[in-house]
């Protein structure tokens, strides 16, 4: 009797622990990632055929740290394949979330905890990602390679300066005809979608130089400096200390301009932002935030630091939370980027969403028109609208995505 109550006992909990592991983590994705629509906006006959023939690029989404499959049309979070393509997105930019402190704040943070270990185990990610950083992102680098290989074409991964001139031509086509070598070729399903690896904070290198290759090698073509706490590299504005680069830090900005990875000083301290645009060779991105002038919010950029990414040849992503632009709103989001193209001129505008990263927004990716028509009723000429959508941040990512040496 004894011995078949235990066992009954250890058949329940292991029903409870299949329970836990299969319902868990869609639970607090699904409790972190909202969509308040409340402060929706129509979208006119004719903002709808403008925004349906641009060629959309947002430059930052978290969706390879939940565990489901990006091919499959999701009913929690923010980006999918799918609905990738129903907002007539050209170019997405996923970042690799490897570390976030407990009581996450935009004030202070020290790097003595870290949300995303739970996450790992409660996902039944592989042992190497437990405890590793790096390997942490080596696997969101796996996850985006299956997606690709697995998308009957429809997900292109974008590695160099060829990669987004083919996908531009891919997606400006109009009756997207295929574009020359097979495994290039437009996806019956539709337009094809890029896909670049990116980094949320170089705390993933683990204070070693040389992981900055094993990242490279693995697709990583952009990176953060920093995220919500100082690292080796670099002071973070939500750190302790928020000081500037580090020694190691200055040689990991030159490798990454050498190498041909995209330097962002999203999350970077203010000392950290004015050191890296004084050295910068390349274009310089805030791959997602906002601006002080109309959010005013330690981590967005002032109206210097903004000038200063311009001098660079470089693009602002804005973003659609309210700690970017103070409310969940797509005239909100509208009214920054106006403010950067009266600031430095339309060329330095772009999108930088921050989908899926634990946030609210007034819409998913499927909603993007939403922008397409908030920049119209600003004032936004057809032209500006092309180049803050997408085509500003295509001619960055085309410009910096080769090695210097073979850079045109």
């Amino acid at each position: 009797m004894i011995r078949k109550a235990g066992l009954g006992l250890l058949g329940l909990v292991a029903v409870a622990a299949i329970a836990f592991f299969a319902i868990a983590p869609g639970w607090v994705e699904r409790d972190m990632n909202v969509v308040d629509d409340r402060l929706a906006i129509p979208v006119s006959p004719e903002a709808q055929a403008l925004h349906d023939s641009l060629a959309i690029v947002d430059l930052h989404a978290d969706t390879l740290l939940w565990k489901r499959d990006m091919l499959d049309r999701a009913t929690r979070g923010h980006v999918d394949v799918p609905r990738l393509g129903d907002g007539n997105v050209a170019l997405q930019v996923f970042s690799s979330v490897t570390k976030t402190p407990e009581n996450q704040n935009y004030d202070s943070n020290d790097d003595q905890s870290d949300r995303i270990t739970l996450l790992a185990f409660g996902q039944l990610q592989p042992v190497r990602t437990w405890f590793s950083l790096t390997e942490r992102t080596l696997w969101h680098g796996e996850k985006l390679d299956r997606a690709a290989q697995n998308s009957a074409n429809r997900l292109w991964l974008v590695r160099d300066g060829e990669d987004v001139e083919r996908l531009a031509e891919a997606v400006g086509c109009g009756t997207c005809t295929p574009v020359g070598e097979s495994e290039w070729a437009t996806p019956a399903a539709g337009k094809p979608i890029g896909a670049l690896l990116s980094v949320e904070g170089l705390h993933n290198l683990e204070g070693d130089i040389a992981n900055l290759q094993r990242l490279y090698d693995a697709g990583v073509r952009m990176a953060g400096l920093a995220h919500f706490f100082d690292n080796e590299v670099a002071g973070s504005m939500h750190g302790v200390h928020k000081g500037g680069l580090t020694t190691m830090g200055r040689d990991v900005v030159r490798r990454m301009e050498e190498m041909g990875m995209i330097v962002d000083i999203a999350h970077c301290s203010h000392v950290c932002v004015a050191e890296v645009l004084a050295m910068a060779r390349r274009p310089v991105v805030s791959s997602h935030g906002g601006v002080q002038a109309t959010c005013d919010v330690n981590r967005n950029l002032t109206d210097d630091e903004i000038r200063g990414v311009a001098a660079t040849g470089g693009v602002v992503g804005i973003g659609y939370w309210d700690g970017a632009v103070c409310e969940t709103s797509p005239r909100a989001i509208a009214r920054a980027m106006r403010h950067v193209r009266d600031l430095v001129g339309i060329e330095t505008v772009a999108l930088g969403s921050d989908f899926d990263g634990t946030v609210t927004t007034p819409f998913d990716t499927t909603g993007l028109a939403q922008i397409t028509q908030a920049l119209l009723d600003e004032g936004f000429t057809e032209d500006e609208i092309r180049a803050a959508m997408g085509e500003n941040a295509l001619r960055v990512l085309a410009a910096g995505l080769s090695p210097m040496q073979e850079a045109r």
